[in-house]
């Protein structure tokens, strides 16, 4: 199963939209996992019609984009127990502010954002991932999203997908 993972697109704010390769990416994928800050409910309903989305609000999104999506979430797709969440807060670094949020549960992995810096590191055996932003990079040299890929019985695999 091919996942695609993305945060921050930031849509719609001046002339941003998602780059060609992130929509094949997502066309060829059988979820969309996004760790908030769509912006807007447009950009998430563009998002949501390329197929199904899990995702969390982030600190810049909506009262709509609130009122459809939790703060954070685990989901078990086949058989990898995955966390979500945007990972804004006060005090701590975005990493450690997303590894705390599911402290008391038991994931393999947990995807975040909110920082637009792609991470892909384990921490007390839990890989965190970050998969940057595709369109708002801040000080990053390019743009990025995450690709998963995840077998029957639980294998997987993710990476990072970087461009200008």
């Amino acid at each position: 199963m091919k996942i695609t993972v993305l945060s921050d697109t930031h849509l719609p704010k001046g002339r941003r939209k998602l780059p060609d390769n992130l929509i094949k990416d997502i066309q060829e994928s059988e979820f969309i996992i996004h760790a908030g800050d769509f912006q807007s409910a447009e950009s998430y309903k563009e998002i949501a019609r390329f197929g199904e989305l899990v995702g969390v609000y982030g600190n810049v999104d909506d009262r709509e984009i609130r009122n459809i999506l939790p703060k954070r979430r685990v989901c078990l797709i086949n058989g990898v127990k995955i966390g979500i969440v945007h990972g804004d807060g006060k005090g701590k670094t975005t990493e450690k502010r997303a590894r705390e949020a599911f402290d008391n549960e038991e994931v393999d992995m947990i995807i975040f954002g909110h920082s637009h810096i792609p991470y892909l590191r384990y921490h007390d055996g839990v890989l965190l991932f970050n998969p940057g932003s595709p369109t708002d990079k801040r000080k990053m040299p390019v743009f990025s999203h995450g690709l998963m890929e995840i077998e029957h019985g639980g294998s997987w695999s993710i990476q990072h997908k970087f461009y200008s």
